[in-house]
């Protein structure tokens, strides 16, 4: 960053009156009256119309960023001018000095909150306004949405915002209070509120607007001062709020400097050093000049040397002011009164009236010459901010384009469409013709969970005495999952299916099995699988819901009266099909339980041989079946080599096959192809337990036939009586209620214009983004402008 300051000569001797008289030359200004010196600066120029209008630029930029949060300075650093100090450093006469009103000065008194003050040259009367920002909550912690309100009257007497400043303040640091209740009190009941309750510092700014036709168009922030012998909690928080406001690339640093206090006590001078490490934005201003007595002689030789530059130099350097002292404030004279007394006592005291660069000496100079750095610091960021403006724009078009837009034809024809586009909507999620796959691809997965849980209560057959000690005897082709079978099956083995037909003979003749015997085996797997479809019947009935929110918030959510409405109406179908579904359900399982019955009995008869014959192998071979021995028959069959191939043997493999492998083999040579192991279970010879393996077989191979045709009709009936049925029956009752709803309210056509006024929330967000888009398009406007010199 490289400022200069245009118009001013700093190494040519000449007094103020004559620099002023100068410039007064060069814009065709005739002299002024002599109380009115300290106006004649650049405020008759082009430039001075520039500035204004830069600064009036700045502070529209200001005031949008208020009414729009995102455009608020922590999106865009807009340039300003910061005071920093210690406290009784004589921040706030400066800033009583520059803005030519009186501030809370009192002893006890001191600033506890930022100030941002702007000064504009724009109007033709004086005039001063505030308001109170809340970026903060009462603990000091940021705020999502910014919130400013104005705090009082215009004020258009000077002598009146000493009190209203305070307060202010007072109404800052008690934000649990309403501000309104502040502004009748007294200066000794803010003292008292002051020492009792209030904060000791705050986060949230006091505003101070002030129009005045003979100030320079300026804008600061004064902070409180930093502070040492306080709260730790206290001392911090100030600090922070300093580094806060100096840490900002396009803030421009004063920090004001006692000459009573030694430069390296400054504690103001380190922060500004660390902020801005190459003094690019610093400048010094020095306060308390006629606190030097004639014995400070090495004093006033530092401090001229630091004016003129030989010591602690800043790019932009130093400026000594002469503030009024209380006696002179009592007088209430005027700006200029005192400005023409201070610039006297710098012409008449040495060593400051030796100083060839009178520029340094006084507020006119500083204010004309800080407020041409500013100006130039923001004429450096025009770019930056009309970048700003169309990034912000552009996300704003966005936003407005995201909202649904608003109903432009006969409300009834609205709402009849909408509902028209709904049912059918909800029809093909239902048959699954919409992108939206949601419904079927949800329910697939439920009702895979469901075979699953309906494989898994396969009945746990183990032909041998013991059974506990075997594995299972699974993994027929895997027909069904048994994956994870039901803690509720019960293992048995063969005396377990001997009791069971022992417990069932009736008055059968002897070497008859009695047919009960297989019934109640095969009730104990059918009984599990209503546990099962309940808990299917529930998620599909979750889905359902969930489709149903979905679609009618697609389609109504513009209009939440009429969502609420259609969520009403339709309500009870959705209800009354849903409680169908659990008794439809209960009546196709019990199709399961009477009679035990199938027609598929080329199936069943195949199923039941393969199983027989794999339990008499089992049971003719249990060493296979043993727990943590030996692997089953199936699994050396899987691995064995089809019969009739000849097996790849190593050099060194001498590996015989198992006696079953080889005499299938033979029997292949023989003639007899395509045999499995089971089949040899054939050339058993009878079994004592031959009886309880068939029941077995019978039991085992109903399962399969059965476990096929549920989870097959389950969620086919559920599709049907509940899905398709809904679909059907919303597309005509949902009309008939609406009707009726509306005829029963009163005039239909107000009715459905009730239906479809906007959401609240909906159009509040519409005008703020139309309120946002207008001012930045303004916003965009004036700075095209500004930049093309219009």
């Amino acid at each position: 960053m490289n400022f200069s300051f245009p118009g001013r000569n700093r190494h040519a001797r000449q007094s103020t009156t004559t620099t002023t008289s100068a410039i007064s030359s060069a814009t065709g200004a005739s002299s002024p009256p002599d109380d009115n010196w300290e106006t004649l600066d650049l405020s008759s120029s082009e430039y001075a119309r520039r500035r204004r209008e830069m600064m009036q630029l700045i502070n529209d930029l200001r005031s949008l960023g208020q009414v729009i949060y995102e455009f608020a300075e922590t999106l865009m650093d807009l340039p300003s001018i910061v005071v920093i100090g210690g406290q009784s450093a004589g921040k706030s006469s400066l800033v009583e000095a520059v803005s030519g009103v009186n501030v809370p000065r009192d002893s006890g008194t001191c600033t506890r909150c930022p100030m941002e003050c702007t000064m504009s040259s724009s109007a033709t009367t004086w005039s001063c306004r505030i308001k109170l920002r809340f970026d903060y909550d009462s603990s000091g912690r940021s705020s999502q949405q910014q919130k400013e309100i104005s705090f009082g009257p215009t004020i258009t007497d000077k002598n009146e915002v000493d009190i209203w400043l305070r307060r202010a303040q007072a109404a800052i640091l008690n934000p649990n209070n309403p501000p309104e209740s502040f502004h009748r009190k007294s200066i000794q009941e803010l003292r008292n509120l002051t020492a009792t309750n209030s904060l000791k510092f705050s986060r949230n700014v006091v505003s101070v607007f002030i129009e005045d036709p003979g100030a320079t168009d300026l804008s600061f922030v004064d902070l409180p001062g930093l502070i040492q012998n306080e709260d730790e909690e206290v001392v911090e928080l100030v600090r922070q709020l300093t580094e806060g406001y100096i840490s900002r690339p396009n803030t421009i640093i004063l920090t004001t400097i006692p000459m009573s206090d030694d430069m390296q006590n400054q504690q103001s001078v380190r922060m500004a050093k660390l902020a801005d490490p190459e003094g690019e934005r610093t400048i010094g201003i020095l306060t308390k000049p006629d606190t030097l007595g004639d014995g400070a002689v090495n004093s006033k030789q530092f401090w001229l040397d630091v004016i003129e530059g030989r010591q602690h130099t800043l790019k932009h350097g130093y400026y000594c002011v002469r503030l009024p002292d209380d006696a002179q404030r009592a007088q209430h004279l005027s700006r200029a009164a005192l400005q023409r007394i201070a610039a006297d006592w710098f012409d008449a005291t040495p060593p400051w009236s030796g100083v060839a660069d009178r520029g340094r000496f006084g507020i006119p100079a500083f204010v004309t010459d800080i407020s041409v750095l500013l100006v130039q610091h923001i004429n450096r960021v025009i770019p930056q901010l009309k970048q700003d403006v169309e990034r912000l724009l552009g996300s704003c078009l966005e936003e407005i384009g995201a909202l649904p837009p608003p109903v432009e034809v006969d409300p009834q024809i609205e709402v009849l469409r909408r509902v028209n586009a709904f049912c059918c909507a909800f029809k093909d999620v239902v048959s699954g013709a919409s992108s939206d796959k949601s419904l079927a691809q949800r329910n697939r997965a439920l009702y895979t969970i469901f075979a699953r849980d309906i494989g898994g209560t396969s009945p746990d057959f183990r032909p041998f005495e013991d059974p506990e000690q075997y594995m299972p005897i699974d993994g027929l082709d895997s027909e069904e999952h048994t994956e994870v079978r039901n803690d509720k099956v019960q293992i048995m083995g063969v005396y377990e299916v001997r009791k069971t037909i022992a417990e069932s003979i009736a008055w059968e003749l002897p070497g008859n099995i009695p047919y009960e015997a297989k019934t109640r085996l095969i009730n104990q797997f059918t009984d599990l699988w209503f546990a099962p479809a309940e808990k299917c019947v529930a998620s599909i009935n979750d889905v359902l819901d969930d489709v149903i929110q979905q679609l009618t918030k697609t389609h109504f959510g513009q209009f939440k009266i009429l969502q609420n409405t259609i969520s009403d109406l339709i309500r009870p179908d959705i209800e009354e099909y849903k409680s169908k579904v659990p008794q439809m359900v209960k009546e196709t399982l019990h199709l399961e339980i009477v009679p035990i019955y199938s027609q598929n009995v080329k199936d069943f008869q195949v199923l039941r041989g393969r199983w027989l014959n794999k339990y008499r192998a089992a049971h003719n071979k249990p060493g296979y079946y043993v727990i943590g021995d030996q692997i089953s028959i199936a699994q050396s069959a899987d691995s064995a080599p089809a019969v009739g191939q000849p097996r790849a043997w190593g050099a060194r493999d001498v590996r015989v096959d198992p006696p079953e492998i080889q005499a299938l083999r033979f029997l292949a040579q023989a003639g007899y192809e395509n045999l499995k192991l089971e089949d040899l279970a054939r050339l058993y010879p009878p079994d004592e337990f031959e009886d309880e393996l068939v029941v077995m077989a019978d039991v085992r191979a109903y399962f399969t036939i059965a476990y096929k045709r549920i989870i097959d009709h389950i969620p086919l009936k559920i599709h049907q009586s509940l899905h398709l049925a809904l679909a059907v029956k919303l597309s005509v009752s949902l009309l008939q209620r609406l009707i009726v709803d509306s005829t029963s309210t009163g005039n239909f056509a107000d009715r459905m214009k009730e239906l479809v006024s906007e959401d609240p929330a909906i159009e509040a967000k519409r005008v703020q983004l139309e309120t946002k888009r207008t001012r930045l398009q303004e916003m965009r406007r004036k700075l095209v402008n500004f930049a093309a010199g219009v």
